[in-house]
Protein backbone atom coordinates (compact mmCIF):
# COMPACT_ATOMS: atom_id res chain seq x y z
CA UNK A 1 0.00 0.00 0.00
CA UNK A 2 1.32 3.45 -0.93
CA UNK A 3 2.02 5.71 2.07
CA UNK A 4 -0.78 8.29 2.38
CA UNK A 5 1.85 11.03 2.69
CA UNK A 6 3.14 10.15 -0.78
CA UNK A 7 -0.41 10.63 -2.08
CA UNK A 8 -0.33 14.08 -0.47
CA UNK A 9 2.98 14.88 -2.19
CA UNK A 10 1.55 13.84 -5.57
CA UNK A 11 -1.53 16.00 -4.98
CA UNK A 12 0.65 19.03 -4.19
CA UNK A 13 2.59 18.43 -7.42
CA UNK A 14 -0.64 18.19 -9.42
CA UNK A 15 -2.20 21.27 -7.84
CA UNK A 16 0.98 23.35 -7.46
CA UNK A 17 -0.48 24.52 -4.17
CA UNK A 18 -0.75 23.25 -0.60
CA UNK A 19 -4.19 24.87 -0.26
CA UNK A 20 -5.61 23.32 -3.44
CA UNK A 21 -4.11 19.93 -2.54
CA UNK A 22 -5.83 20.11 0.86
CA UNK A 23 -9.16 20.82 -0.85
CA UNK A 24 -8.68 17.94 -3.28
CA UNK A 25 -7.78 15.50 -0.49
CA UNK A 26 -10.44 16.86 1.93
CA UNK A 27 -7.88 17.50 4.67
CA UNK A 28 -6.57 20.68 6.27
CA UNK A 29 -3.67 22.71 4.88
CA UNK A 30 -1.62 22.16 8.11
CA UNK A 31 -2.07 18.41 7.56
CA UNK A 32 -0.65 18.76 4.03
CA UNK A 33 2.31 20.70 5.41
CA UNK A 34 2.90 18.02 8.06
CA UNK A 35 2.85 15.24 5.46
CA UNK A 36 5.38 17.04 3.26
CA UNK A 37 7.60 17.88 6.22
CA UNK A 38 7.53 14.22 7.31
CA UNK A 39 8.59 13.05 3.85
CA UNK A 40 11.36 15.63 3.63
CA UNK A 41 12.64 14.61 7.07
CA UNK A 42 12.43 10.90 6.23
CA UNK A 43 14.36 11.29 2.98
CA UNK A 44 16.68 14.06 4.14
CA UNK A 45 15.91 16.44 1.29
CA UNK A 46 13.83 19.50 0.50
CA UNK A 47 11.22 18.83 -2.17
CA UNK A 48 9.83 22.33 -2.70
CA UNK A 49 11.30 25.82 -3.02
CA UNK A 50 9.58 29.18 -3.45
CA UNK A 51 10.37 31.91 -5.95
CA UNK A 52 8.34 34.72 -4.45
CA UNK A 53 4.85 33.24 -4.21
CA UNK A 54 5.52 30.61 -6.87
CA UNK A 55 6.25 27.08 -5.70
CA UNK A 56 8.73 24.93 -7.61
CA UNK A 57 10.06 21.41 -7.23
CA UNK A 58 13.70 21.15 -6.26
CA UNK A 59 15.98 18.70 -8.05
CA UNK A 60 15.35 16.26 -5.18
CA UNK A 61 11.62 16.92 -5.52
CA UNK A 62 11.67 16.10 -9.23
CA UNK A 63 13.54 12.87 -8.52
CA UNK A 64 11.06 11.92 -5.79
CA UNK A 65 8.14 12.76 -8.10
CA UNK A 66 9.40 10.32 -10.74
CA UNK A 67 9.85 7.57 -8.13
CA UNK A 68 6.54 8.30 -6.38
CA UNK A 69 4.62 8.24 -9.66
CA UNK A 70 6.06 4.83 -10.48
CA UNK A 71 5.32 3.55 -6.96
CA UNK A 72 1.71 4.73 -7.21
CA UNK A 73 1.28 3.11 -10.63
CA UNK A 74 2.79 -0.16 -9.37
CA UNK A 75 0.43 -0.15 -6.37
CA UNK A 76 -2.59 0.25 -8.67
CA UNK A 77 -1.29 -2.49 -10.98
CA UNK A 78 -0.72 -4.82 -8.03
CA UNK A 79 -4.27 -4.26 -6.79
CA UNK A 80 -5.62 -5.14 -10.24
CA UNK A 81 -3.40 -8.23 -10.49
CA UNK A 82 -4.48 -9.50 -7.06
CA UNK A 83 -8.11 -8.99 -8.00
CA UNK A 84 -7.69 -11.07 -11.16
CA UNK A 85 -5.97 -14.09 -9.58
CA UNK A 86 -9.21 -16.04 -9.53
CA UNK A 87 -9.73 -15.45 -13.24
CA UNK A 88 -6.29 -16.83 -14.14
CA UNK A 89 -6.56 -15.14 -17.52
CA UNK A 90 -4.03 -12.65 -18.83
CA UNK A 91 -5.13 -9.05 -18.38
CA UNK A 92 -3.72 -6.19 -20.43
CA UNK A 93 -4.66 -2.60 -19.65
CA UNK A 94 -2.88 -0.24 -22.00
CA UNK A 95 -3.12 2.67 -24.37
CA UNK A 96 -2.35 3.18 -28.04
CA UNK A 97 -2.21 6.24 -30.23
CA UNK A 98 -4.78 6.51 -33.00
CA UNK A 99 -2.59 5.16 -35.82
CA UNK A 100 -1.40 2.25 -33.68
CA UNK A 101 -4.78 1.52 -32.13
CA UNK A 102 -6.77 1.53 -35.36
CA UNK A 103 -4.30 0.19 -37.92
CA UNK A 104 -1.70 -1.91 -36.06
CA UNK A 105 -3.21 -3.38 -32.91
CA UNK A 106 -6.24 -5.23 -34.37
CA UNK A 107 -3.99 -7.85 -36.00
CA UNK A 108 -1.82 -8.13 -32.89
CA UNK A 109 -4.85 -8.57 -30.63
CA UNK A 110 -6.40 -11.11 -33.00
CA UNK A 111 -3.25 -13.23 -32.66
CA UNK A 112 -3.36 -12.82 -28.87
CA UNK A 113 -7.01 -13.94 -28.65
CA UNK A 114 -6.27 -16.93 -30.86
CA UNK A 115 -3.46 -18.04 -28.54
CA UNK A 116 -5.17 -17.05 -25.29
CA UNK A 117 -8.99 -17.06 -25.58
CA UNK A 118 -9.32 -16.10 -21.91
CA UNK A 119 -7.24 -12.93 -22.21
CA UNK A 120 -8.91 -9.73 -21.03
CA UNK A 121 -7.91 -6.56 -22.86
CA UNK A 122 -8.67 -2.93 -22.12
CA UNK A 123 -7.13 -0.67 -24.76
CA UNK A 124 -7.62 3.10 -24.63
CA UNK A 125 -6.99 5.08 -27.81
CA UNK A 126 -5.82 8.68 -27.44
CA UNK A 127 -3.03 10.96 -28.60
CA UNK A 128 0.49 10.65 -27.21
CA UNK A 129 0.19 13.48 -24.68
CA UNK A 130 -3.05 12.07 -23.25
CA UNK A 131 -1.64 8.54 -23.01
CA UNK A 132 1.46 9.70 -21.15
CA UNK A 133 -0.82 11.48 -18.68
CA UNK A 134 -2.92 8.32 -18.25
CA UNK A 135 0.27 6.32 -17.71
CA UNK A 136 1.48 8.79 -15.08
CA UNK A 137 -1.93 8.66 -13.38
CA UNK A 138 -1.91 4.86 -13.20
CA UNK A 139 -4.92 4.50 -15.51
CA UNK A 140 -2.98 2.24 -17.90
CA UNK A 141 0.04 -0.04 -17.40
CA UNK A 142 1.87 0.63 -20.65
CA UNK A 143 1.36 2.43 -23.94
CA UNK A 144 2.34 2.12 -27.58
CA UNK A 145 2.86 5.60 -29.00
CA UNK A 146 4.01 7.25 -32.20
CA UNK A 147 4.85 10.58 -30.56
CA UNK A 148 7.88 11.82 -28.65
CA UNK A 149 8.36 11.47 -24.90
CA UNK A 150 10.86 12.17 -22.10
CA UNK A 151 13.13 9.14 -22.20
CA UNK A 152 14.33 9.62 -18.61
CA UNK A 153 10.72 9.17 -17.39
CA UNK A 154 9.92 5.85 -19.10
CA UNK A 155 11.47 2.51 -19.93
CA UNK A 156 10.88 1.81 -23.60
CA UNK A 157 11.32 -0.65 -26.45
CA UNK A 158 10.97 -0.07 -30.21
CA UNK A 159 7.73 -1.66 -31.39
CA UNK A 160 7.75 -0.95 -35.13
CA UNK A 161 9.35 1.46 -37.58
CA UNK A 162 7.04 2.94 -40.21
CA UNK A 163 7.33 5.31 -43.15
CA UNK A 164 5.71 8.73 -42.85
CA UNK A 165 4.39 9.77 -46.26
CA UNK A 166 2.82 12.82 -47.97
CA UNK A 167 -0.44 11.90 -49.70
CA UNK A 168 -3.12 13.32 -51.98
CA UNK A 169 -5.90 12.06 -54.24
CA UNK A 170 -4.76 10.72 -57.65
CA UNK A 171 -6.49 13.55 -59.49
CA UNK A 172 -5.45 16.34 -57.14
CA UNK A 173 -4.58 19.59 -58.98
CA UNK A 174 -1.61 21.25 -57.32
CA UNK A 175 -1.17 25.02 -57.31
CA UNK A 176 2.33 24.62 -58.79
CA UNK A 177 4.63 21.80 -59.93
CA UNK A 178 5.60 19.73 -56.89
CA UNK A 179 9.16 18.52 -56.45
CA UNK A 180 10.04 19.42 -52.85
CA UNK A 181 8.28 19.87 -49.51
CA UNK A 182 8.08 23.65 -49.88
CA UNK A 183 6.11 23.28 -53.10
CA UNK A 184 3.10 22.05 -51.08
CA UNK A 185 2.72 25.26 -49.05
CA UNK A 186 0.07 26.63 -51.40
CA UNK A 187 -2.25 23.70 -50.67
CA UNK A 188 -4.69 23.03 -47.85
CA UNK A 189 -3.01 20.88 -45.19
CA UNK A 190 -5.21 18.26 -43.52
CA UNK A 191 -3.55 17.42 -40.21
CA UNK A 192 -4.14 15.91 -36.79
CA UNK A 193 -4.50 18.05 -33.68
CA UNK A 194 -1.69 19.31 -31.44
CA UNK A 195 -0.51 16.59 -29.06
CA UNK A 196 -0.86 13.79 -31.60
CA UNK A 197 2.21 11.85 -32.67
CA UNK A 198 1.36 12.31 -36.35
CA UNK A 199 1.26 16.09 -35.94
CA UNK A 200 4.47 16.16 -33.92
CA UNK A 201 6.36 14.09 -36.51
CA UNK A 202 5.21 16.46 -39.25
CA UNK A 203 6.19 19.55 -37.25
CA UNK A 204 9.68 18.17 -36.59
CA UNK A 205 10.23 17.47 -40.28
CA UNK A 206 8.96 20.93 -41.23
CA UNK A 207 11.37 22.55 -38.77
CA UNK A 208 14.26 20.84 -40.55
CA UNK A 209 13.28 22.94 -43.61
CA UNK A 210 12.65 26.10 -41.52
CA UNK A 211 8.92 25.71 -42.04
CA UNK A 212 5.87 25.42 -39.79
CA UNK A 213 2.29 24.23 -40.20
CA UNK A 214 1.25 27.90 -40.33
CA UNK A 215 3.24 28.33 -43.57
CA UNK A 216 0.61 26.34 -45.47
CA UNK A 217 -1.95 28.49 -47.23
CA UNK A 218 -4.83 26.79 -45.40
CA UNK A 219 -4.83 24.35 -42.49
CA UNK A 220 -7.63 22.06 -41.32
CA UNK A 221 -7.12 20.24 -38.01
CA UNK A 222 -9.03 16.94 -37.96
CA UNK A 223 -9.09 14.60 -34.96
CA UNK A 224 -10.09 11.54 -36.99
CA UNK A 225 -7.78 9.64 -39.34
CA UNK A 226 -10.74 8.26 -41.27
CA UNK A 227 -12.07 11.79 -41.77
CA UNK A 228 -8.67 12.96 -43.00
CA UNK A 229 -8.50 10.08 -45.49
CA UNK A 230 -12.04 10.82 -46.71
CA UNK A 231 -11.09 14.46 -47.31
CA UNK A 232 -7.88 13.46 -49.08
CA UNK A 233 -9.80 11.10 -51.36
CA UNK A 234 -12.24 13.93 -52.11
CA UNK A 235 -9.38 16.18 -53.21
CA UNK A 236 -9.81 18.64 -50.35
CA UNK A 237 -6.12 18.91 -49.56
CA UNK A 238 -2.86 17.11 -48.85
CA UNK A 239 -1.84 15.26 -45.71
CA UNK A 240 1.09 13.46 -44.09
CA UNK A 241 0.28 10.07 -42.57
CA UNK A 242 1.97 6.88 -41.45
CA UNK A 243 1.95 4.27 -44.21
CA UNK A 244 -0.17 1.68 -42.30
CA UNK A 245 -2.94 4.30 -42.10
CA UNK A 246 -3.28 4.50 -45.89
CA UNK A 247 -1.92 1.10 -46.91
CA UNK A 248 -5.25 -0.11 -48.30
CA UNK A 249 -5.95 3.12 -50.20
CA UNK A 250 -2.44 3.16 -51.68
CA UNK A 251 -2.98 -0.40 -52.88
CA UNK A 252 -6.33 0.41 -54.53
CA UNK A 253 -5.17 3.75 -55.94
CA UNK A 254 -7.76 5.80 -54.04
CA UNK A 255 -4.89 7.78 -52.49
CA UNK A 256 -1.40 8.24 -53.87
CA UNK A 257 1.92 9.14 -52.32
CA UNK A 258 3.28 12.54 -53.36
CA UNK A 259 6.86 12.02 -54.63
CA UNK A 260 9.11 14.61 -52.95
CA UNK A 261 12.85 14.70 -53.58
CA UNK A 262 13.58 16.01 -50.06
CA UNK A 263 11.15 13.92 -47.99
CA UNK A 264 12.14 10.54 -46.62
CA UNK A 265 10.87 10.07 -43.06
CA UNK A 266 10.60 6.99 -40.87
CA UNK A 267 9.60 6.94 -37.24
CA UNK A 268 9.45 4.41 -34.43
CA UNK A 269 6.27 3.34 -32.70
CA UNK A 270 7.42 2.87 -29.10
CA UNK A 271 6.26 0.52 -26.35
CA UNK A 272 6.79 2.22 -22.98
CA UNK A 273 5.98 2.10 -19.26
CA UNK A 274 6.97 4.01 -16.12
CA UNK A 275 10.69 3.87 -15.45
CA UNK A 276 11.90 1.39 -12.80
CA UNK A 277 8.49 -0.27 -12.45
CA UNK A 278 8.44 -3.40 -10.31
CA UNK A 279 6.34 -4.98 -13.07
CA UNK A 280 8.87 -4.40 -15.86
CA UNK A 281 9.13 -8.14 -16.59
CA UNK A 282 5.37 -8.33 -17.09
CA UNK A 283 5.44 -5.36 -19.43
CA UNK A 284 8.25 -6.94 -21.46
CA UNK A 285 6.20 -10.14 -21.67
CA UNK A 286 3.24 -8.11 -22.98
CA UNK A 287 5.58 -6.49 -25.51
CA UNK A 288 6.61 -9.92 -26.79
CA UNK A 289 2.97 -11.03 -27.01
CA UNK A 290 1.93 -8.03 -29.06
CA UNK A 291 4.89 -8.13 -31.44
CA UNK A 292 4.37 -9.37 -34.96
Amino acid sequence: MLDFRVDTFLAVCRCQSFTKAAEELHITQPAVSQHIHWLESAYGARFFAWQGKRMELTEAGRLFLRAATTMRDDALHLKMELGSLADRGRRLTFGATLTVGEYVMPRALARLFEREPGAEVRMQVANTAELLQKLDNGEIDFAIVEGFFEKNEYDHLPYRTERFVPVASPGFVFQKPVRELGDLLGERLLTRELGSGTRETLERRLRESNLTVADFRRVAEIGSLNAIKTLVRAGCGVSFLYEPTVHGELQTGEICEIPLADFSVTHDFTFLWRKNSAFADEHRAAYALLQE
